[in-house]
């Protein structure tokens, strides 16, 4: 009987020491993404801002999800998640549809230059996608994880946040995550000034998640700024790395730094 116990001790401690190997293992294979040298420079100067390891850590990434990253805009966080997940997993990126004309057609032909020249890039599927949806984005019940970094603004300026966020939804597999950052506003402000400022409530955001039918599971301060007053004259894009005023009290929006930042998740 004594051998029987220390067999099975045995074979729980092995077990339990595979799986704190894997998970060291997966760990390290975001923090090889984050620090690979071949990302934009300028990307990864912005990395004490917007905290990649801790963000993807808290949105419980792995390397062997599906993940859809919805409006990739310059492909800011792609550039991480695609070296990540192209063992094991699968990158799909949403983006606009070049068919739009003017500032939508010249950020999509410069994504998929990017995407066709750049070798971290290798195995992303870039999918048009309308905003609000035309068309379903995905096969619906795809996903494992859904991620959008700082693009609720935009869907809300056009009156299509909760229309994206059911795609989102619609999208994952039961239990799938949908992880969010995005600008935030102060509680209170009003519709206008969320649709032209750049800056969204965090109840907004969660309250118009739930109405689709996601569940909060936590919320974070990793993303948040204190020294952000969300209340500058371009609004958000005052602020760096966009720097609307250019070299205007330049040095005074360099001290704030990028904006405060909400940051959520929700499962289905």
């Amino acid at each position: 009987m004594k051998g029987i116990y220390q067999r099975l001790g045995f074979l729980i401690f092995a077990i339990t020491l595979s799986a704190s190997i894997e998970s060291a293992h997966h760990e390290d294979s975001l923090l090889e993404a984050i620090n690979d040298s071949n990302r934009n420079e300028a990307y990864a100067a912005r990395d004490s801002f917007r905290h990649p390891y801790k963000t993807l850590s808290f949105f419980e990434i792995s390397p062997s999800m599906h993940v859809l990253e919805l409006s990739a805009g310059g492909g800011w966080y792609t550039e991480i998640l695609a070296p990540y997940l192209k063992k094991s997993g699968r990158l799909s990126v949403t983006h606009h549809n070049p068919m739009a004309g003017g500032y939508y057609k010249r950020s999509r032909n410069s994504f998929d230059t990017k995407v066709e020249s750049n070798p971290l890039f290798d195995g992303v599927q870039v999918l048009t996608a309308d905003v609000p949806p035309s068309e379903p984005y995905i096969e619906p019940n795809s996903q494992d994880l859904v991620l959008t970094f700082r693009n609720l603004h935009n869907w809300l300026s056009r009156d299509a946040m909760k229309s994206v966020m059911q795609e989102a939804f619609n999208a994952l597999k039961d239990g799938g995550r949908f992880g969010v950052v995005e600008h935030r506003a102060p509680e209170g402000s009003s519709m206008e000034f969320m649709k032209t400022s750049g800056y969204v409530s965090q109840s907004l955001a969660i309250k118009v998640a739930q109405e689709v039918g996601f569940q909060l599971v936590a919320t974070s301060e990793i993303n948040a700024n204190p020294n952000d007053t969300a209340d500058h004259p371009k609004g958000v894009w005052t602020l760096p790395p966009s720097y609307r005023l250019q070299d205007q009290n330049r040095s005074k929006y360099e001290a704030i730094g990028e904006s405060d930042r909400m940051t959520l998740l929700f499962k289905k």
